[in-house]
């Protein structure tokens, strides 16, 4: 997730939000009856405008160290996770991936999430560098030549360009379950079993076959067979969600739970970490077309949103999105939102 401008080094953001009734998730029509097995959900495009916005209650809050911090101390224990050893080449083409410099945001959402509800950082780290190592194993899957053929991968070569498709292939399957044996052998002994337990069946649901992976064949067997044309709006909405939302949901989801949030503090977890992988992915398509103007278009990006709703409705979309993002964001009270507003505030 990528974000189009700076961060400053102060920011006012809401310190005691009021409580809102969050809204109902509207099901999909014809997708959903062809595969009631996936269940997903269209953003709500009715919300007024004056819910986009957070009450004037604010507070000061250095965003700037906390990002910059955080991603630091990130970086330093996935230097440590993911140790250079036997065999050298597979291990060589797991870090070129996973300490590529990027944003950190999965792990980021997740500690912000867990000290939001109560936890302690130290308790989410463990997950939070294993959704970096999960996600990271994603990108290098969807990069390759029968996937998505990107030989471009957070501004330089892709795995496979560099270490081979062969190679590629075993450092996405090894980082996957070094994700979770990471969490499970790290995550503090105070933190609950059942807690740690709730977060390995989180993150295997999304990157398995109802989640990432869902998307991934979809967004393949589309493109197949109309070559990005003709798409269903139901269909691009379900693919978006699942290849890219399923991430930022687990991210904060994992946060929550770790932290110790109630059931309907996760469920707003959720739904904000839905809406927000959702609009960074929609932002990054409109920020594509606008370079690829009067180009013609070839690859991953062909099969964009903006290419089912134009460029004027996915403007009013990610407004959307941001709507719905705060809005379960308002159901959270005290500074330690200020971070998870920062992702809304900044796609």
């Amino acid at each position: 997730m990528a974000s189009s401008s700076p961060l400053p080094p102060h920011i006012c953001f809401p310190s005691t939000p009021g409580r809102r009734r969050p809204h109902r998730l509207h099901p999909l029509n014809s997708f959903s009856r062809s595969f009631p097995q996936l269940q997903t959900s269209r953003p709500n495009l009715s919300i007024p405008a004056s819910l986009s916005s957070p009450p004037p209650s604010t507070t000061r809050f250095d965003l700037q160290t906390y990002w910059t911090s955080l991603i630091a101390e990130i970086d330093q224990q996935l230097e440590k996770a993911v140790p250079l050893r036997y065999p050298e080449s597979i291990h060589e083409a797991m870090r070129y991936s996973v300490l590529a410099r990027a944003k950190r945001a999965p792990p980021i959402m997740c500690i912000a999430a867990c000290e939001l509800v109560g936890g302690h950082r130290s308790h989410a780290f463990p997950t939070a560098c294993a959704l970096e190592m999960v996600h990271s194993a994603s990108l290098i899957h969807d990069d390759l030549p029968c996937m998505d053929d990107d030989p471009q991968r957070r501004g330089r070569p892709s795995n496979h360009t560099v270490f081979g498709v062969d190679m590629a292939v075993l450092a996405g399957d090894a980082l996957f379950p070094l994700g979770f044996e990471h969490m499970v052998s790290h995550t503090p002994r105070e933190v609950p079993a059942d807690r740690v337990l709730a977060v390995v069946a989180e993150i295997a649901r999304t990157v398995g076959s109802t989640g990432m992976v869902a998307g991934q064949y979809l967004d393949l067997k589309l493109a197949d067979a109309n070559g990005g044309e003709g798409q269903d709006m139901d269909l691009a909405w379900f693919i978006k969600e699942k290849k890219f939302g399923e991430m930022a949901e687990c991210s904060a989801v994992c946060g929550g739970l770790l932290g110790g949030a109630s059931e309907e503090e996760v469920e707003r977890l959720r739904r904000y970490g839905r809406a927000v992988g959702v609009l960074y992915e929609v932002v990054e398509d409109m920020m594509e077309s606008e370079k690829l103007r009067g180009k013609e278009v070839g690859g991953e990006r062909k099969w964009n949103y903006v290419r089912v709703y134009g460029l004027e409705r996915a403007r009013e979309l990610v407004q959307r999105l941001k709507n719905e993002a705060k809005r379960e964001l308002s159901g959270f009270e005290g500074d330690g939102v200020v971070p998870l507003y920062s992702f809304v505030d900044y796609a």
